[in-house]
């Protein structure tokens, strides 16, 4: 279903095929539409009512993906009356999510995450013990860290300076020609 059109235009041509002695082929060429979009429109209005013809944005977890698809073939229901009856707005998911099922069962149905994932919360440690508590190797290796660390800092800092460096010295010259 397209977002090119607003609800109020959405609700006006569902009601118009519903109450109107206008066929829904008619009615859709009345307004320039695909007939297919316009039966979209009807069904999940005559399904959910004004609800039904409102911009949705959901995330939909995997068992509902797999209650859809299951009612879907147990009820020998088509994809566009599965998707009036569970409200999904979204063209040809439910194709797209049989795929994924038989290609790789339930897993396959997970949403993909986009971005960075969420950062985990870490139970708080507690603070390391003092210095003066510490054997003489565990102090060691903390030097040896720290030294490493301290090395490894100061060469990505050469080489982002000589790379700036570089940079500044290539610059565009105009063309004689």
């Amino acid at each position: 279903m397209s977002n090119r059109y607003d609800e109020w235009f959405k609700l006006l041509v569902a009601q118009q095929c519903l109450h109107g002695d206008t066929s829904l082929r008619e009615v859709a060429r009345q307004h320039g539409l695909d007939h297919s979009l316009v039966r979209t429109w009807r069904d999940n209005y005559r399904q959910h009512g004004v609800m039904g013809v409102r911009k949705k944005y959901t995330h939909r977890s995997a068992a509902f993906k797999l209650q859809v698809l299951e009612t879907m073939w147990r009820d020998g229901l088509s994809r566009r009356q599965a998707q009036a009856l569970f409200d999904i707005r979204e063209g040809g998911a439910i194709g797209r999510w049989e795929r994924q099922y038989h290609s790789g069962g339930l897993t396959a149905l997970e949403p993909k995450r986009k971005g960075r994932r969420p950062m985990t919360k870490k139970p708080p440690s507690s603070p390391p013990p003092p210095d003066d508590e510490r054997s003489h190797e565990e102090l060691l290796k903390e030097l040896a860290y720290l030294r490493a660390e301290n090395a490894y800092l100061k060469k990505l800092d050469a080489l982002i300076r000589e790379k700036g460096t570089a940079t500044r010295g290539k610059k565009l010259r105009p063309s004689k020609g």
